[in-house]
């Protein structure tokens, strides 16, 4: 029987004072700009999306049609992005989607949505990482530089350690530790270089177009579901969905910003723009040199490239794309040290995680341990098993974050809103429907997965968060 403490919402105000440094400790510092945020969004999207799923999606799901796939992502994306705005500016704290679940439908929806966070951001980070190896090592490899095959490779992919992937993961671990506003540095001029290579691609490659290759733009089904066709371009939708986890990054940083509430719906919105339309244009490049069936290699932008024939630029392109997947790598670590920080400030999980230092004012607990684990994963996991999860994982936190907003208009309707949803219900209604059909485009085991998942968080929950929040000295935070 679930208890009156699971069930309970937790008042925004709470929220608000913790995130203020309510339980007698230090808060977490804020020092983050508009621009800041639209980076940190920017750095999150643009990277394993572009530079690694682009071809996958292309070459087994979408063809050409994989334009049409980033536009229904931006759309969905779009709908859900203003909902975020709303609420990050309502409630600006760390935790995002797991904060505003609290607020609206009790502690139990927020454990839940809290592990599935754990699914995305920490999932992610590791596919991500596994990315950043394969284009490390092929630049090692140009260089005449060559890993040990045992440690070149997760077990199950002909070795016994994916040695680059754990490494960074552990690298940026550090420079999170150090201070948000060093990593924001970092990862601002990371974006810019990226951002700059792509538009280099998109701009080189559209002097080469061969517009045959758009036709037809939608390749007419195979005999089954997914197999392109309409659904293709549906299921494309829903796999490169793992490209727009930036909005939740930036959501979970509002609360180190210095102007939450004109800060974060600026950066939310503008990270949504600016990387579906960077989509969408190398879609339709990458689509127009190469012939779909082609693209289904892990470098596809490099692939392109050969094709054109400048060698120097293919070099070029994957030096861009390390630093792409190297700010989305750092972006996920941040995002997931925010959920556990944020869990942690609640009695969900260890006090430990809750810890912020001293000087740096970073939850350094909460990131060592999350990159320790993220490195783990990322070291011994092959990337197959992870993408589809990520995606799945985020659609789902994107639902709770529009309905979040339809609860919280009924529940607190006087609380002050900087920016507000327009039409009403309409947008957030729009947003879940959306999200729901994305979600029904991915394979049936990616659903069994995300099942079993959720059973794992549940038995922790019941095992051990329920009797936490429940009991124990009192911090300055209470369940609601």
């Amino acid at each position: 029987m679930v208890d009156s403490t699971s069930i309970a919402r937790r008042p925004v105000a709470d929220i608000l004072q913790a995130e203020a440094g309510g339980g007698g400790g230090p808060g977490l510092a804020r020092n983050l700009s508009a621009f800041s945020l639209v980076c940190i969004g920017v750095g999150a999207t643009i990277g394993a999306g572009i530079f690694v799923l682009t071809g996958t999606a292309a070459a087994h799901y979408a063809g050409p049609g994989l334009m049409l796939s980033f536009l229904l992502g931006g759309i969905a994306s779009g709908l859900v992005g203003l909902c975020y705005a709303e609420l990050a500016a309502m409630i600006p704290a760390s935790g995002s989607t797991y904060s505003y679940t609290y607020a609206t439908l009790g502690a139990l929806a927020a454990w839940i949505i809290g592990w599935d966070l754990v699914l995305e951001f920490a999932f992610a980070a590791a596919t991500v990482a596994v990315g950043w190896s394969g284009y490390a090592q092929s630049l090692m490899a140009d260089a005449g530089l060559h890993l040990p095959a045992a440690l070149a490779a997760a077990p199950g992919e002909g070795g016994r350690l994916n040695l680059p992937a754990g490494g960074i993961v552990l690298a940026l671990s550090a420079l999170l530790i150090l201070g948000s506003r060093e990593a924001a540095k970092v990862n601002a001029a990371m974006v810019a270089l990226k951002v700059a290579i792509i538009l280099a691609f998109v701009l080189v490659g559209a002097a080469h177009l061969r517009p045959a290759l758009w036709s037809p733009l939608v390749p007419p089904n195979e005999g089954s579901f997914g197999a392109f066709g309409w659904s293709g371009v549906l299921r494309g939708a829903g796999v490169v969905f793992f490209a727009y986890i930036g909005f939740e990054t930036v959501s979970a940083a509002a609360g180190e910003t210095r102007d939450p509430q004109r800060d974060a719906p600026i950066g939310l919105i503008g990270a949504l723009v600016v990387s579906t339309l960077l989509y969408v244009a190398v879609a339709a490049v990458l689509t127009g040199l190469v012939p779909y069936r082609d693209l289904a290699v892990t470098d596809p932008i490099a692939r392109a490239i050969d094709t054109i024939g400048f060698g120097a630029f293919a070099v070029l392109i994957k030096v861009g794309a390390l630093v792409g997947l190297t700010t989305s790598t750092l972006t996920a670590l941040y995002g997931q040290a925010r959920i556990f920080y944020a869990m942690a400030r609640d009695r969900m999980l260890p006090d430990l995680f809750a810890q912020v230092h001293a000087h740096r004012r970073t939850p350094w607990m909460s990131q060592a341990a999350i990159g320790l684990a993220t490195a783990l994963v990322a070291a011994l996991v092959p990337i197959d098993l992870l993408g589809e999860l990520v995606s799945i994982g985020t659609l789902f936190a994107f639902i709770l974050v529009c309905l979040s907003v339809l609860i919280l208009r009924r529940t607190e309707p006087d609380r002050p809103r900087p920016f507000r949803v327009p039409g009403g219900p309409l947008v957030p209604v729009l947003g879940i429907l959306a999200c729901l059909a994305l979600m029904a485009g991915l394979p049936g085991d990616t659903w069994i997965r995300l099942f079993a998942w959720l059973v794992l968080g549940l038995a922790i929950w019941f095992g051990y968060g329920r009797h936490r929040i429940g009991n124990g000295p009192d911090r300055g935070i209470r369940a609601g």
